[in-house]
């Protein structure tokens, strides 16, 4: 079958790393090749583009500077990761895509958002998911697991609540504004009903282009970790 990208997007907190994993899980109990990747940072160079990035000690990097470097991590992934998993026939599941950097650096750090696509078209080649999960919750709720999980806490979290406010509101407009392109499930529930709704969003929207034992898509299997 057809190779399908699926990207999953939403702000600091949201589970999109935990819920990539598991859509993963489900879908490849269909017989689907599935893979499962990261921005930034799902290549070699997209690591260290990420520690640039992410890390709290630079902190004065310019907005500009910003974008443009995770565009370098996007053309690279694009180019060397998503594009062939998806033109083999794999379902490619990535934690961030394009929309992440509209929200981020358009909507959070007030960057033309014109300049922005038009930067996100060259380094994607303008290849699109076929479905966005935005994993939505309010922020203060993401940034108080974010801040609470015993993780590394990096130079975007770190920002002020206005910052992760404008953050989320760019994500809902975007959904509110291409419903087809987009589904959005409630990420303040538990893990598990999250995944639920998230597998019922996947099968609903994608069909029969994931493979014809959709309807029975549950269980669990081998998960990858995510590049």
């Amino acid at each position: 079958m057809a190779g399908l990208f699926i990207a999953l997007e939403g702000p600091e907190g949201a589970g999109k790393s935990t819920q990539a994993l598991r859509l993963a899980a489900r879908l490849r109990t269909l017989g689907r090749d599935v893979l499962v990747s990261r921005e930034p940072g799902g290549t070699a160079l997209g690591q260290e583009l990420r520690r640039l990035v992410l890390d709290r000690e630079s902190h004065a990097i310019l907005a500009e500077t910003e974008a443009l470097l995770y565009a370098a991590d996007r053309a690279e992934h694009v180019g060397r990761v998503l594009r062939p998993a998806r033109d083999c026939g794999a379902i490619v599941v990535c934690d961030r895509f394009v929309d992440s950097s509209l929200a981020y650096q358009g909507a959070g750090r007030g960057l033309d958002v014109i300049q922005l696509r038009a930067l996100q078209n060259f380094a994607t080649g303008g290849m699109e998911p076929d479905l966005r999960l935005l994993l939505d919750l309010p922020v203060g709720v993401g940034l108080a697991r974010r801040f609470g999980s015993g993780g590394e806490v990096n130079r975007l979290d770190a920002e002020g609540i206005a910052f992760h406010e404008r953050v989320r509101a760019a994500y809902l407009a975007a959904a509110a504004a291409s419903p087809i392109a987009w589904a959005v499930v409630d990420a303040a529930e538990s893990v598990d009903e999250v995944a639920r709704r998230v597998e019922e969003m996947v099968v609903e929207r994608l069909g029969d282009r994931l493979g014809p034992a959709t309807p029975s898509v549950a269980g669990s299997a081998t998960v990858d970790r995510a590049r």
